[in-house]
């Protein structure tokens, strides 16, 4: 059976106006015309929906009985049409993002706050996973993209340059540590190392950039989240080394940081998205609302991106942390 909204939209407009004159008039278009439209609707249908004279039309035993279907699939139809069409002109809906946990805990929420004060129709689902399982969770459309760690060289996906995050190393306040020269991967290999999970980005740009320095990273302890991390160093079984966007490193005052003096130990954030797949316009928004924020910010020694709202906007601040 074919039957399509042109034919039903006839149906209701003949039995709404009680004749073919004036519904051929309300859609604008010639009674024969519209007549050939009931005749298919009736064939595809295989029975006659109208009685008709020369001085009236009336509905048929079938048409009465199709009239509130037909009714009740126009008015779905058109609601629909119109939630489509709120979704291009108003960005609303739920975004998903599956994003790395220093981010998540970092620069994201307030630009998120700040991005629903402009759009309160906007919902968000913030998925924190290690770079593995962004990708994975981007590949089979768990999410509406992620924010993951630059290097991803997949067919199936795309990435977006976010901004650059400097890898520092942590250690208590008074630590050895604070007084190098400088902190190279050698000396930093004099120290009990406290490094992140294998299957995490931080614990692979470590192992890369000790490796292009002909050493291996062998650590003391290895923890999966950064706060178990920081509470190491903070016990004095050894130095840890973090992103300097993480806020697990903040706050402290038993805990310094400082740069590492290697090119190697900085990872690239960016947007990860499926290759060839269209963004609801909620996402795009997003998207485009957090590379305007990074566009904004001034690089700074600890190269640490962090959104702050302030007056009611998101303010791209680079802050270094070197001290804290």
């Amino acid at each position: 059976m074919d039957v399509n909204l042109r034919q039903i939209r006839a149906f209701l407009a003949v039995v709404g106006l009680g004749g073919f004159t004036r519904a051929a008039s309300a859609l604008n278009i010639s009674q024969p015309a519209l007549t050939i439209r009931i005749r298919q609707l009736e064939d595809q249908i295989g029975l006659k929906l109208f009685d008709r004279n020369t001085r009236s039309v009336q509905l048929t035993r079938v048409g009465q009985e199709l009239l509130p279907v037909f009714q009740r699939l126009m008015r779905d139809f058109d609601s629909a049409m119109a939630d489509i069409r709120e979704f291009s002109e108003e960005p609303r809906g739920t975004i998903r993002v599956a994003v790395l946990p220093s981010f998540a805990a970092g620069p994201l929420p307030a630009l998120i706050a700040d991005f629903r004060t402009r759009n309160p129709r906007v919902s968000f689902v913030l998925k924190d996973a290690v770079g593995k399982r962004v990708l994975a969770m981007v590949r089979n459309d768990e999410v509406d993209f992620g924010i993951g760690v630059g290097g991803v060289d997949e067919p199936d996906l795309d990435t977006i340059e976010v901004c650059e995050d400097r890898l520092v190393l942590v250690y208590p306040q008074g630590h050895a540590a604070g007084d190098l020269p400088q902190a190279t991967v050698p000396v930093i290999s004099q120290f009990p190392l406290v490094l992140m999970d294998k299957d995490t980005s931080v614990r692979r740009l470590v192992d890369e950039a000790f490796a292009a320095a002909g050493s291996i990273a062998t650590p003391a302890c290895e923890a999966t989240y950064m706060s178990t991390a920081v509470s190491m160093v903070r016990a004095g079984l050894g130095l840890a080394i973090l992103p300097a966007s993480a806020i697990e490193i903040r706050g402290f005052t038993d805990i310094a940081t400082r740069p590492i003096d290697d090119v190697g130990f900085v990872r690239r954030i960016v947007i990860i998205k499926r290759r060839g797949s269209s963004l609801l316009p909620a996402v795009e928004e997003f998207t485009k609302a957090l590379l305007a924020a990074v566009t904004g910010c001034r690089p700074a020694s600890g190269g640490c991106l962090d959104l702050q709202v302030e007056n009611g906007g998101a303010k791209a601040l680079a802050m270094g942390i070197q001290g804290q």
